[in-house]
């Protein structure tokens, strides 16, 4: 950057230092918050996109979200909430890709960003958050353009998804890899989510630990609350005597839907008069390398001899997503990674106690012994005799349940949005500082 144009950025960023900032552009190039959390490449960071947008519109600061188009029938931009702005940017076919097929369009993503940026007077934007590498790569490319802070949150990294692939998944490519690094050392603010993924971009990709800021995401407690059980049942055509262990997300081996199969054949075989009132619904779709064989957990269920005890549901919107974690006895989360775990959030909200792996972000997401259980494998024995321990022990299941309702109030998404803006102001302080020395020098 020249050292004119660095002065002139500095200059459009002058006054504004230590301040919330005005208008967001947030970039989320594969998923857009539109789309319907549990299926494709929708996930939890849909989630956290949608609330924290929705949360800081209510503060008044504009926020504009950045995604790829993906099909002609989207308008250009679509309001998701007062204050929320989606645009949705050609590049490529009108279709979904392959998160892999993505780095190639990003040239293409990245001009269509630049351009809508070009209609506005000079300083329109005042900060760029992007979500996944992929998003960074273009937030780089747009912060270095425009003279702004540039916030990164990563949700997953390559290298840690590789230490940890579920049997039969596909490791991370090196481009990723590379691509995250790089985003990493141009990011003027990283956020992680838990302080173990704050180590993590400290020790595998060097971060700098003054540029890390830990934020832990919310939960809607609006909508994720407790309510009866029988009424969530009766909803759902579930008997109010049945068993009920509940798994909700996409369906590929990172999320390891199929530990959950297992563990249910495991009861059975132990005590097969539970096949009489046993059932696990399994709530999402396939996506990322669960694609590549859609029936594979229909089949599983199938030769486990479980196939009438489990009930596959399509993803569900928030609401019905609710009454799925108020009628379960259990919510299972046997992830072979996450940044947090969403879901086990809000399953706990819903007062259900929750069962998960003890991997990357949920032991903080989950409290062992208070609100739900870790368990330290994904072998089936083991999250047998986890499961058990909830769902068939009332007294206790009632008692994690209190607790469950406790820990997920210490989240909300009002308080990520707190640090959020906080981080965003350091960022900008950061920057600012950045361009003076690079002006100077």
């Amino acid at each position: 950057m020249t050292a004119a144009r660095s002065s002139m950025h500095a200059g459009l960023l002058a006054g504004t230092v230590g301040r919330v900032p005005r208008r967001v552009a947030v970039m989320s190039v594969h998923t857009s918050p539109l789309e319907q959390p549990g299926t494709g490449d929708a996930g939890g960071m849909n989630v956290y996109i949608t609330q924290t947008a929705r949360e800081m519109a209510r503060r008044g600061i504009s926020v504009e979200v950045f995604t790829r188009a993906t099909s002609s029938d989207q308008p250009p931009v679509a309001e998701l909430a007062p204050g929320v702005l989606v645009r949705h940017v050609p590049a490529g076919p009108f279709e979904p890709l392959d998160r892999t097929e993505l780095p190639s369009q990003l040239c293409a993503f990245t001009a269509g960003v630049l351009r809508a940026e070009a209609f506005h007077p000079p300083g329109y934007y005042d900060l760029v958050h992007s979500h996944y590498w992929l998003s960074g790569q273009v937030g780089w490319l747009a912060t270095e353009r425009w003279g702004v802070p540039l916030v990164h949150t990563a949700h997953t990294l390559a290298k840690v998804k590789n230490a940890a692939l579920a049997a039969g998944d596909t490791p991370e490519p090196r481009t990723r890899v590379i691509g995250e690094q790089q985003v990493v050392d141009e990011a003027d603010r990283l956020i992680a989510n838990t302080a173990v993924e704050a180590r993590q971009l400290t020790g595998l990709y060097d971060a700098d630990p003054a540029a890390v800021s830990t934020v832990a995401p919310g939960v809607d407690l609006e909508n994720f609350r407790p309510g009866s059980r029988d009424e969530a049942r009766t909803s759902l055509g579930l008997p109010r005597d049945a068993v009920v262990l509940a798994f909700a997300g996409r369906i590929q081996p990172l999320k390891a839907p199929d530990v959950l199969l297992h563990a249910a054949a495991e009861l059975v075989r132990r005590d097969p008069a539970l096949r009489e009132r046993l059932v696990v619904m399994i709530v999402g779709g396939p996506s990322g390398s669960g694609l590549e064989q859609p029936e594979a957990l229909r089949e599983l269920a199938q030769s486990l001899g479980i196939a009438e005890l489990t009930r596959f549901v399509p993803p569900q919107a928030r609401e019905r997503l609710a009454e799925v974690f108020r009628a379960a006895d259990v919510v299972a989360v046997p992830s072979y990674n996450e940044s947090f775990g969403l879901v086990a959030v809000e399953a706990q909200a819903c007062g259900t106690p929750v069962v998960a792996a003890a991997v990357g972000g949920l032991p903080v997401a989950v409290s062992h012994g208070s609100s739900g259980l870790l368990v330290p494998s994904h072998r089936a024995d083991a999250w047998a005799d986890a499961l058990a321990a909830v769902a068939l022990r009332p007294d206790y299941r009632a008692e994690l349940s209190a607790g469950a309702i406790e820990h997920a109030h210490q989240f909300s998404w009002r308080r990520t949005t707190d640090a959020l803006l906080s981080a965003y102001s350091a960022a900008g302080a950061d920057h600012q500082e950045a361009m003076r020395t690079e002006v100077a020098v």
